[in-house]
């Protein structure tokens, strides 16, 4: 993939979790495909711009949630029109300023193109538990400490 591609990739997931962290579930939706779907931490299935922003606006007022921090690993191109990001993610709880490793969560995102416009398939969370092997599980908090401390949202390697 292309610089410039790569970087408009970054930059929408970027947008992605700013709106998380600023609980503005519209700019979240408005990010996916009218079709979009996403898989939360938790296993819950969204279907569609729509009840993904109804679904997080009934979040959004009920608590504050944490702040996302990511670190992306990956970006290629699945198809002419279609993009693949993987990061790991961490969240800062409201009113600290440490991660809680218990949430740290692996997540891929399908990205399509669509009258020039980039527009979110899907998005997965998958919790990074690495059941049996603590050490990664380690690394991956210390790893994610460090953009906490750089105090970006989105840092791309």
């Amino acid at each position: 993939m292309n610089p410039a591609d790569a970087a408009s990739t970054v930059s929408l997931y970027a947008q992605l979790l700013d709106a998380w962290n600023r609980g503005n579930a519209a700019d979240f939706a408005a990010l996916f495909a009218e079709d979009g779907s996403t898989v939360g931490f938790d296993g819950s299935p969204l279907d569609g711009r729509t009840a993904i922003a109804s679904a997080l606006q009934s979040i959004f007022a009920s608590h504050r949630t944490a702040a996302y921090v990511a670190k992306v690993r990956e970006v290629r191109r699945l198809a002419p029109t279609v993009r693949l990001l993987r990061a790991v993610v961490g969240m800062v709880p409201p009113g600290q300023a440490e991660l809680n490793p218990a949430v740290n969560a692996l997540q891929s995102v399908v990205i399509i193109e669509q009258g020039g416009q980039l527009q979110i398939a899907l998005l997965h969370n998958t919790p990074a538990a690495f059941h049996g092997r603590p050490q990664l599980a380690e690394q991956l908090t210390e790893e994610l400490k460090d953009i906490v401390r750089s105090g970006q949202i989105v840092k791309a390697v």
